[in-house]
């Protein structure tokens, strides 16, 4: 089923004629994907597939990736309470994903010395290259339904 025939009422063209947005398969092909892995020396290989599981495990944890997401569209920093305000995320997953991700490298975190305590998140390098998954996700979201 895709999101037209869920959605029958919304035109989504018309939503879309100011943003410009590649097609689903834009990118890689599967055939150039499986040959871009071939091609990687086999002790590089094992690194890179090892680094991909381990960001698949995180991303996999409960609300990883909504917290991801939540930066992906911010236009700055975000604060706990910004994300709780956003998320519908119990406070201590929410804690625990933000320690995750900080840990990864994926979000740096300042501590402001002042009363009451301010602390903010912003996304590493690392972070801002997922975030086009992303923008790709709501696509795919916008065509499809589970």
């Amino acid at each position: 089923m895709t999101a037209d025939d869920e959605n029958a009422g919304v035109d989504l063209e018309s939503l879309l004629e100011d943003v410009e947005v590649p097609d689903l398969n834009a990118g890689r092909t599967r055939e150039e994907a499986q040959a871009l892995r071939d091609a990687i020396p086999p002790a590089e290989r094992e690194r890179v597939e090892a680094t991909v599981a381990d960001l698949l495990d995180l991303l996999g944890k409960t609300h990883a990736m909504a917290v991801l997401s939540a930066f992906a569209f911010a236009d700055g920093p975000l604060r706990f309470s910004d994300l709780e305000r956003e998320l519908d995320v119990a406070p201590n997953t929410l804690s625990a994903r933000l320690k995750e991700l900080t840990g990864a490298g994926l979000l740096d975190r300042e501590a402001f010395d002042e009363i009451p305590p301010r602390v903010e998140y912003t996304p590493t390098e690392k972070a801002e290259a997922l975030f086009p998954v992303f923008a790709h996700l709501h696509h795919w979201g916008m065509r499809y339904t589970i």
